[in-house]
């Protein structure tokens, strides 16, 4: 009961291992099922693996076409051509395609040869198109252009097929066709046409060749010329340049040595100037040093001044009230006299009689002496002396002096009296006086 099972999963497994299909990388399957069209292969959604069932197997069997994924070439060899001329030629064109897609393409075509015969229908369709429309010349040369525009036209074509152009087709070959000389008559002028030219071109280089070779030894001789010419100026040059380069060293010496010197007058300065600095530090030093001793001997003198005149100020102060003391002495007797005097009224009388008969006695020795000096004489008219002038102070009185206009008019009276008062000028001379004193004065 057992055996038998696994004997039928043994056997399918068999079968499916035989059915099992692996998709080259290069190519693609399309299977198409009872209900829907799969590709397999690399790259694809489905993977690249599947079982390929026998159509005959109802349900399950499948159906499949096999197309490359790879670039492929499809070419068109002895294609029979008309230009617009209706002259016949034949060409050789490739064209390079690739399915772009796969099930688009398996829709078309039932394998890869049928899609191959469609596709080279359509590129003979595309080249006899644009061949008829252009003369054999313009074909021989533009080759390529004509490819590009194989390309283009079979595009939009190509797209119902799931196909596009790898590169532009390219058209490989020209020649006649049976019984037509047309491609050789023209490859025929080409090559005369070629022939002279190369004759004329041979011909022309030659002319060149002889024109280059006189003009090469006439360049040839300018340029020894010009060499030997460049020789002497480059040697006037060589020498001009080595004496200036001579002179420049030596400027360059007397500069450098310039140089030197003023770099030792400056390092001599900076000495100088620091030693200057050094001596000035020093002198500066020396003089605070000096002058901070003369201050102090300064002050100690100052304080020794000081101590000394308050000495003498003490000692002066000392003597003053010494001798203040000794003035005062007196002085504070007679203070305390004068107070004692002040209270006795009897001894002020006695002291101010005895002053007043010392002043009496003083004035009248001063008059005395006065009217001794002074040669006055007095004529008393009364019959005592002392009725004639009391007093010596009466003559300066208005009495005194009434008394002595009379008695200058009494003289006067007399010829004697008024020749004395002439000659003391008290009494005016007359003019015959004056004349006669004059003459003797003159005289004497």
């Amino acid at each position: 009961m057992v055996l038998v099972p696994l004997a039928i999963v043994a056997a399918i497994l068999l079968i499916a291992m035989m059915f099992r299909t692996v998709v080259e990388t290069n190519r693609v399957h399309i299977v198409q099922s009872r209900k829907q069209t799969i590709s397999y292969g690399t790259g694809q959604a489905a993977g690249n693996v599947y079982y390929n069932w026998p159509s005959k197997f109802p349900v399950i069997g499948i159906t499949r076409i096999i197309l490359p994924v790879s670039n492929f070439d499809l070419p068109l060899h002895q294609y029979k051509a008309y230009d617009k001329d209706r002259v016949p030629f034949e060409l050789d064109v490739v064209a390079f395609f690739r399915i772009k897609d796969t099930n688009h393409a398996a829709e078309r075509v039932s394998n890869f040869d049928d899609l191959k015969h469609q596709l080279l229908a359509i590129v003979q369709g595309a080249v006899r198109k644009i061949l008829a429309s252009h003369d054999i010349n313009q074909i021989m040369v533009d080759r390529a252009t004509f490819g590009q525009q194989f390309t283009v036209e079979v595009a939009t074509e190509l797209a119902n097929w799931g196909v596009e152009p790898v590169k532009n087709m390219e058209l490989m070959d020209i020649r006649d066709a049976d019984g037509s000389a047309v491609i050789a008559n023209i490859m025929a002028m080409k090559a005369s046409h070629i022939e002279m030219s190369s004759r004329t071109e041979v011909a022309r280089n030659k002319q060149e060749a002889e024109t280059a070779e006189i003009n090469a030894r006439q360049v040839v001789e300018v340029r020894r010329q010009h060499a030997e010419q460049a020789v002497g100026e480059r040697t006037a040059e060589k020498d001009k340049a080595v004496g200036i380069a001579t002179q420049k060293a030596a400027q360059e010496v007397k500069v450098e040595e310039a140089a030197t010197r003023e770099k030792e007058m400056i390092v001599i300065r900076v000495q100088q100037v620091r030693q200057a600095e050094i001596t000035r530090d020093q002198q500066v030093v020396a003089a605070e040093q000096d002058r901070q001793t003369r201050v102090i001997m300064a002050e100690g003198n100052l304080e020794a001044t000081k101590r000394h005149a308050e000495g003498v100020r003490l000692e002066g102060e000392a003597k003053g009230a010494a001798e203040q003391a000794m003035q005062m002495a007196p002085v504070n007797a007679q203070i305390a006299l004068a107070e004692k005097i002040a209270e006795l009224e009897g001894y002020q009388q006695y002291l101010t009689a005895i002053k007043a008969i010392e002043a009496h006695v003083a004035v009248g020795s001063k008059q005395a002496e006065a009217l001794k000096a002074a040669d006055i004489k007095v004529i008393a008219n009364t019959g005592k002396p002392t009725e004639g002038v009391s007093s010596v102070m009466d003559l300066f009185t208005s009495k005194g002096g009434t008394d002595v206009a009379a008695m200058v008019e009494a003289v006067a009276q007399s010829p004697l009296g008024k020749a004395a008062l002439e000659k003391l000028g008290i009494v005016a001379q007359t003019p015959e006086k004056r004349a006669s004193t004059g003459n003797g004065q003159a005289h004497s």
